[in-house]
Order: C-alpha cells, then sequence, then structure tokens
C-alpha cells in the first residue's frame, strides 16, 4: 500500500536523512564556501537536519531559510527547530526572485525529467552575484540494480519487454549535462565535485524491504505498472539478486554529485 504523505515524512527523517542525503551533503560541506552571505535558502531540506548541521557551522549573522517540500515535512523539522534551540526559519512558501546570497537545493529525489525545472527554480531565487549549489545522482548510478531490474521486466514482460530499464538508464542525466542545465538556468563559473557511494545490503529482501528502496527509489522507478505487476517485479527482483550473490551482500553504487555557479 502506498505510503500517506505523512508516513513517508516520518521515513525521511527516521531513515532517509541518514542513510541517503548525508551520502551528498558530504559533498556540500567539504566544497561549498559560505564567507561573506548574508541570508542561505535550503531547497528540499526535508526534516531538517543538514540545515541544523550548517547552523552549527556558519556565523549567528548569516540567516537560514529553508523550503521543504510538504507540510508533513516541515511540521517535523519545525518541532526539531525548538527541541535544538535553533532559528532556521522552516516553510513551504514560494520565495522572490534574486532574494538569497547562496542557495543550496537537493535534487536527489527529484525525478530526471524534472531536474531542469528544479534548477531553473533554485537559480531563481538566487541573487546576481549570487552562489546555487545542487546536489543530486548522475549518471552511472544504480547501474546495478538496472542491470537486474532489466532482466527481470523482460522475462516478467512488463516494462515494453525491458525498455522501462532503459528508459531510466538513459533519463539520468551525466555531469556534463547537469552543467549544460545550469548554464542555461544562468549559472557562470560553473564547478562540479563527484564522489561514489555504495549503499550495501545483507540480501535480496533487505533491499527490496528497505524504505528507501521500497517507498523512494522503486516506487518513481515501477510507478508506471500496476500494483499487482510491482508486486510481482519487487518478489523476482529479491529472489534474483539472490541467486546472483549467494551468500554475499548486494551493492548498489550511485555517483553523488555537486554542482555549483554563481548567478550572472
Amino acid at each position: 500500500m502506498a505510503k500517506t504523505q505523512k508516513e513517508r515524512a516520518f521515513l525521511r527523517d527516521l531513515y532517509i536523512n541518514e542513510e541517503w542525503t548525508r551520502r551528498f551533503t558530504d559533498l556540500v560541506d567539504k566544497n561549498l564556501v559560505f564567507k561573506k552571505a548574508e541570508n542561505v535558502l535550503y531547497i528540499n531540506a526535508g526534516t531538517g537536519d543538514h540545515c541544523f548541521q550548517l547552523r552549527e557551522k556558519l556565523d549567528d549573522k548569516i540567516a537560514i531559510f529553508a523550503r521543504c517540500e510538504s507540510q508533513e515535512l516541515a511540521a517535523i523539522a519545525r518541532d526539531k527547530a525548538i527541541a535544538v534551540k535553533s532559528d532556521v526559519d522552516f516553510s513551504t512558501m514560494r520565495f522572490d526572485d534574486d532574494a538569497f546570497d547562496i542557495v543550496v537545493a537537493d535534487a536527489t529525489l527529484i525525478a530526471p525529467p524534472e531536474i531542469g525545472n528544479f534548477v531553473s527554480d533554485a537559480v531563481r531565487v538566487t541573487r546576481p552575484g549570487g552562489k546555487t549549489a545542487v546536489f543530486l545522482p548522475s549518471a552511472g548510478s544504480y547501474g546495478e540494480v538496472f542491470s537486474l531490474l532489466w532482466e527481470v521486466l523482460f522475462e516478467e514482460d512488463l516494462g515494453e519487454h525491458g525498455h522501462a530499464a532503459e528508459a531510466m538508464i538513459a533519463e539520468i542525466p551525466t555531469v556534463s549535462r547537469i552543467e549544460e542545465i545550469a548554464s542555461a538556468a544562468g549559472l557562470t563559473d560553473i564547478k562540479s565535485y563527484n564522489a561514489r557511494e555504495v549503499f550495501e545490503f545483507e540480501n535480496g529482501e533487505a533491499f527490496i524491504s528497505s524504505p528507501l528502496v521500497a517507498d523512494f527509489l522503486l516506487s518513481e522507478w515501477l510507478k508506471t505498472l500496476k500494483k499487482k505487476d510491482r508486486e510481482r517485479v519487487n518478489a523476482r527482483l529479491a529472489k534474483l539478486i539472490d541467486a546472483e550473490d549467494g551468500d554475499l551482500t548486494f551493492r548498489f553504487s550511485v555517483k553523488a554529485t555537486l554542482v555549483t555557479g554563481e548567478k550572472g
């Protein structure tokens, strides 16, 4: 059964922040400089964990605003802000153009076809001369999963004989394509940073039942299939993972990418 927004928000807070998002925010912490900024906007802040970390690291004079993807996520983030006595301002509002010195945008759970609009919106709210930073998976991610998923879809006669898996691979943008999108959105002096992240699961069942995979990755990849067909694919995928890897753990890798640029 599909999760409600409230259930997804709790899963995001309990599992996704640490298991998934942190792999990408490490790139931000290592490569993004916040000097001379008076205000910062964090887009797709989830339940706020990285915002709180930035608040502790940055000068108190820098105001931090955060836009959450849903009211449910914003409610959790605000409760956490009260608990840790943080002044990060969480909301779901649409901010004005040219309003922030630095904009940090989490695109890790954005569908690939929507990346262009997402980057454009992040640049829109960045002031001229300010910096935009977007992080997301780039091409070369999920290869171990997609190869097995293609086999399952083909054998089960679903997804147009595996073409759906091929489309998933093709949709994930390369680093150069992300840089092109950033340039088209109005950024200059574009730089990219990459890190290979590995996700490990005990077996096929652990893989398909993990909140990251079941509720955020596979649910998006298989959304065009009927419920009974998704269930078939999940069961077959778990069995195939175990058949392929035996007693070994199952791993897949993601190419975490951070792209930064200055708004012209």
